[in-house]
Protein backbone atom coordinates (compact mmCIF):
# COMPACT_ATOMS: atom_id res chain seq x y z
CA UNK A 1 0.00 0.00 0.00
CA UNK A 2 2.84 2.36 0.90
CA UNK A 3 4.58 1.64 -2.40
CA UNK A 4 1.41 2.33 -4.33
CA UNK A 5 0.90 5.62 -2.46
CA UNK A 6 4.52 6.62 -3.19
CA UNK A 7 4.05 5.74 -6.86
CA UNK A 8 0.88 7.84 -7.05
CA UNK A 9 2.64 10.81 -5.44
CA UNK A 10 5.52 10.53 -7.91
CA UNK A 11 3.00 10.32 -10.78
CA UNK A 12 1.22 13.47 -9.58
CA UNK A 13 4.53 15.35 -9.23
CA UNK A 14 5.65 14.30 -12.70
CA UNK A 15 2.29 15.28 -14.13
CA UNK A 16 2.63 18.70 -12.51
CA UNK A 17 6.11 19.15 -13.91
CA UNK A 18 4.91 18.10 -17.36
CA UNK A 19 2.03 20.57 -17.17
CA UNK A 20 4.42 23.38 -16.14
CA UNK A 21 6.76 22.52 -19.00
CA UNK A 22 3.81 22.31 -21.36
CA UNK A 23 2.57 25.78 -20.38
CA UNK A 24 6.07 27.25 -20.68
CA UNK A 25 6.36 25.77 -24.16
CA UNK A 26 2.97 27.26 -25.10
CA UNK A 27 4.06 30.70 -23.92
CA UNK A 28 7.26 30.51 -25.95
CA UNK A 29 5.43 29.28 -29.04
CA UNK A 30 2.75 31.98 -28.79
CA UNK A 31 5.46 34.64 -28.54
CA UNK A 32 7.39 33.34 -31.55
CA UNK A 33 4.30 32.90 -33.70
CA UNK A 34 3.09 36.44 -32.83
CA UNK A 35 6.45 37.93 -33.80
CA UNK A 36 6.58 35.98 -37.05
CA UNK A 37 3.06 37.01 -38.08
CA UNK A 38 3.82 40.64 -37.24
CA UNK A 39 7.03 40.67 -39.27
CA UNK A 40 5.63 38.93 -42.36
CA UNK A 41 2.12 40.40 -42.57
CA UNK A 42 2.77 44.19 -42.27
CA UNK A 43 0.70 44.51 -39.12
CA UNK A 44 0.78 47.78 -37.18
CA UNK A 45 1.44 45.96 -33.90
CA UNK A 46 2.20 42.55 -32.44
CA UNK A 47 -0.93 40.36 -32.40
CA UNK A 48 -2.17 38.39 -29.41
CA UNK A 49 -1.78 34.67 -30.07
CA UNK A 50 -3.50 31.96 -28.04
CA UNK A 51 -2.77 28.30 -28.76
CA UNK A 52 -5.60 26.01 -27.71
CA UNK A 53 -5.48 22.38 -26.69
CA UNK A 54 -3.64 20.32 -24.07
CA UNK A 55 -1.11 18.91 -24.01
CA UNK A 56 0.73 21.29 -26.29
CA UNK A 57 3.92 19.24 -26.48
CA UNK A 58 2.16 16.36 -28.20
CA UNK A 59 0.84 18.80 -30.81
CA UNK A 60 4.41 20.02 -31.36
CA UNK A 61 5.56 16.43 -31.76
CA UNK A 62 2.97 16.05 -34.51
CA UNK A 63 4.03 19.42 -36.04
CA UNK A 64 0.39 20.54 -36.12
CA UNK A 65 -1.58 22.78 -33.78
CA UNK A 66 -5.29 22.05 -33.48
CA UNK A 67 -6.46 25.65 -33.05
CA UNK A 68 -4.82 29.05 -32.72
CA UNK A 69 -6.55 32.37 -32.06
CA UNK A 70 -4.94 35.56 -33.39
CA UNK A 71 -6.27 39.02 -32.55
CA UNK A 72 -5.05 42.57 -32.97
CA UNK A 73 -7.04 45.52 -31.64
CA UNK A 74 -4.81 48.05 -33.40
CA UNK A 75 -5.62 46.44 -36.71
CA UNK A 76 -3.98 46.01 -40.07
CA UNK A 77 -3.07 48.81 -42.45
CA UNK A 78 -4.46 47.40 -45.67
CA UNK A 79 -3.62 48.64 -49.14
CA UNK A 80 -0.82 50.80 -50.49
CA UNK A 81 -0.22 54.50 -50.99
CA UNK A 82 -3.35 56.66 -51.00
CA UNK A 83 -5.56 53.57 -51.09
CA UNK A 84 -4.70 52.35 -47.60
CA UNK A 85 -7.44 51.83 -45.04
CA UNK A 86 -7.21 50.82 -41.39
CA UNK A 87 -8.81 47.47 -40.62
CA UNK A 88 -9.33 47.16 -36.84
CA UNK A 89 -10.63 44.59 -34.35
CA UNK A 90 -8.88 41.88 -36.31
CA UNK A 91 -9.82 38.48 -34.82
CA UNK A 92 -9.16 35.13 -36.49
CA UNK A 93 -9.21 31.46 -35.58
CA UNK A 94 -6.71 29.21 -37.32
CA UNK A 95 -7.56 25.53 -37.60
CA UNK A 96 -4.96 22.83 -38.20
CA UNK A 97 -1.80 24.94 -38.24
CA UNK A 98 1.13 23.02 -39.69
CA UNK A 99 4.49 24.22 -38.37
CA UNK A 100 8.15 23.31 -38.54
CA UNK A 101 10.43 22.78 -35.55
CA UNK A 102 11.86 26.29 -35.68
CA UNK A 103 8.52 28.10 -36.13
CA UNK A 104 9.82 29.54 -39.39
CA UNK A 105 6.88 28.18 -41.37
CA UNK A 106 3.19 28.08 -40.46
CA UNK A 107 0.29 27.14 -42.74
CA UNK A 108 -3.32 26.85 -41.55
CA UNK A 109 -5.72 24.32 -43.06
CA UNK A 110 -8.59 26.76 -42.52
CA UNK A 111 -9.06 30.30 -41.24
CA UNK A 112 -12.20 32.11 -40.09
CA UNK A 113 -12.38 35.60 -38.63
CA UNK A 114 -13.80 39.09 -38.42
CA UNK A 115 -12.52 42.63 -38.85
CA UNK A 116 -13.90 46.17 -38.82
CA UNK A 117 -13.54 49.42 -40.75
CA UNK A 118 -14.75 52.57 -39.02
CA UNK A 119 -16.55 55.26 -40.99
CA UNK A 120 -13.88 57.74 -39.89
CA UNK A 121 -11.14 55.61 -41.47
CA UNK A 122 -13.25 54.96 -44.55
CA UNK A 123 -13.88 58.70 -44.96
CA UNK A 124 -10.15 59.44 -44.81
CA UNK A 125 -9.55 57.19 -47.80
CA UNK A 126 -12.77 57.77 -49.73
CA UNK A 127 -11.49 60.96 -51.34
CA UNK A 128 -11.05 64.65 -50.65
CA UNK A 129 -14.22 66.24 -49.30
CA UNK A 130 -16.08 62.94 -48.92
CA UNK A 131 -17.53 61.70 -45.65
CA UNK A 132 -19.20 58.39 -44.86
CA UNK A 133 -21.60 57.24 -42.16
CA UNK A 134 -24.36 54.78 -41.44
CA UNK A 135 -27.33 55.09 -43.79
CA UNK A 136 -29.81 52.75 -42.12
CA UNK A 137 -31.28 49.74 -43.92
CA UNK A 138 -32.94 49.23 -47.26
CA UNK A 139 -36.29 47.53 -47.85
CA UNK A 140 -34.63 44.09 -47.66
CA UNK A 141 -32.97 44.84 -44.34
CA UNK A 142 -29.46 45.24 -45.75
CA UNK A 143 -27.30 47.95 -44.23
CA UNK A 144 -26.46 51.08 -46.23
CA UNK A 145 -23.68 53.64 -46.09
CA UNK A 146 -24.43 57.35 -46.35
CA UNK A 147 -21.85 59.05 -48.56
CA UNK A 148 -21.66 62.84 -48.73
CA UNK A 149 -19.58 64.77 -51.23
CA UNK A 150 -19.36 68.28 -52.64
CA UNK A 151 -19.07 69.40 -56.25
CA UNK A 152 -17.54 72.67 -57.51
CA UNK A 153 -20.06 74.28 -59.87
CA UNK A 154 -20.23 77.73 -61.50
CA UNK A 155 -22.80 78.84 -58.92
CA UNK A 156 -20.63 77.57 -56.06
CA UNK A 157 -20.06 74.29 -54.28
CA UNK A 158 -23.01 71.93 -54.10
CA UNK A 159 -23.17 69.19 -51.47
CA UNK A 160 -25.15 66.02 -52.01
CA UNK A 161 -25.65 62.83 -49.99
CA UNK A 162 -26.49 59.40 -51.34
CA UNK A 163 -27.35 56.06 -49.77
CA UNK A 164 -24.95 53.43 -51.00
CA UNK A 165 -24.89 49.65 -51.00
CA UNK A 166 -21.69 47.88 -49.98
CA UNK A 167 -20.52 44.72 -51.73
CA UNK A 168 -17.41 42.60 -52.27
CA UNK A 169 -15.44 42.17 -55.47
CA UNK A 170 -13.15 39.14 -55.94
CA UNK A 171 -12.92 38.59 -52.19
CA UNK A 172 -10.43 41.45 -51.87
CA UNK A 173 -12.24 44.73 -52.55
CA UNK A 174 -14.97 46.64 -50.70
CA UNK A 175 -17.19 48.39 -53.24
CA UNK A 176 -19.46 51.34 -52.34
CA UNK A 177 -22.08 52.27 -54.95
CA UNK A 178 -24.97 54.74 -54.67
CA UNK A 179 -28.36 53.08 -55.14
CA UNK A 180 -29.86 56.34 -56.39
CA UNK A 181 -28.45 59.77 -57.16
CA UNK A 182 -30.52 62.95 -56.46
CA UNK A 183 -32.11 64.17 -59.69
CA UNK A 184 -32.54 67.81 -58.71
CA UNK A 185 -29.42 68.66 -60.71
CA UNK A 186 -30.05 67.17 -64.17
CA UNK A 187 -27.03 65.84 -66.01
CA UNK A 188 -24.75 65.78 -62.99
CA UNK A 189 -25.14 62.12 -62.04
CA UNK A 190 -21.74 61.12 -63.51
CA UNK A 191 -20.01 63.88 -61.53
CA UNK A 192 -21.82 62.95 -58.34
CA UNK A 193 -21.01 59.28 -58.75
CA UNK A 194 -17.38 60.13 -59.41
CA UNK A 195 -17.35 61.58 -55.90
CA UNK A 196 -19.53 59.08 -54.06
CA UNK A 197 -18.79 55.72 -55.72
CA UNK A 198 -15.48 54.10 -54.89
CA UNK A 199 -13.64 50.82 -54.36
CA UNK A 200 -11.11 50.05 -51.65
CA UNK A 201 -8.92 46.98 -52.00
CA UNK A 202 -8.07 45.30 -48.71
CA UNK A 203 -4.51 44.03 -49.01
CA UNK A 204 -1.92 43.21 -46.37
CA UNK A 205 -3.97 40.40 -44.84
CA UNK A 206 -2.36 36.96 -44.45
CA UNK A 207 -1.91 35.30 -47.81
CA UNK A 208 -4.89 33.11 -48.62
CA UNK A 209 -7.38 35.04 -46.47
CA UNK A 210 -10.29 36.54 -48.40
CA UNK A 211 -13.22 38.75 -47.53
CA UNK A 212 -16.41 36.70 -47.41
CA UNK A 213 -19.03 39.20 -46.20
CA UNK A 214 -19.42 42.93 -45.49
CA UNK A 215 -22.15 44.42 -43.31
CA UNK A 216 -22.66 48.16 -42.69
CA UNK A 217 -23.58 48.82 -39.05
CA UNK A 218 -24.11 52.01 -37.02
CA UNK A 219 -20.46 51.82 -35.88
CA UNK A 220 -18.79 50.99 -39.18
CA UNK A 221 -18.43 48.15 -41.64
CA UNK A 222 -18.08 44.65 -40.23
CA UNK A 223 -16.12 42.19 -42.34
CA UNK A 224 -16.07 38.40 -42.24
CA UNK A 225 -12.92 36.61 -43.38
CA UNK A 226 -12.15 33.10 -44.48
CA UNK A 227 -9.60 30.98 -46.28
CA UNK A 228 -7.96 27.59 -46.70
CA UNK A 229 -4.29 26.66 -46.84
CA UNK A 230 -3.39 30.08 -45.44
CA UNK A 231 0.33 30.75 -45.20
CA UNK A 232 1.01 32.77 -42.07
CA UNK A 233 4.78 32.67 -42.11
CA UNK A 234 7.61 31.19 -44.11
Amino acid sequence: MRAIRTLLIVAVVLAGLFAAADRAAVWYAEKKVAEKIRDTQSMSGTPDVSIKGFPFLTQIADSKLDEVEVSLDGGVTAGTGDSTVQVTDFDTTLHGVRIDSGFTSAVADRVTGTAHISYADLSKRAGLGITTGYGGKDARGAGLVKVTGSLPLPMGRVERSVLSAVSLVDGTTVRVRAEKVPDDLPGLEPLIRKKTDFDRKITGLPRGVRLTKVTPTPNGIDIELGGTDVRLAG
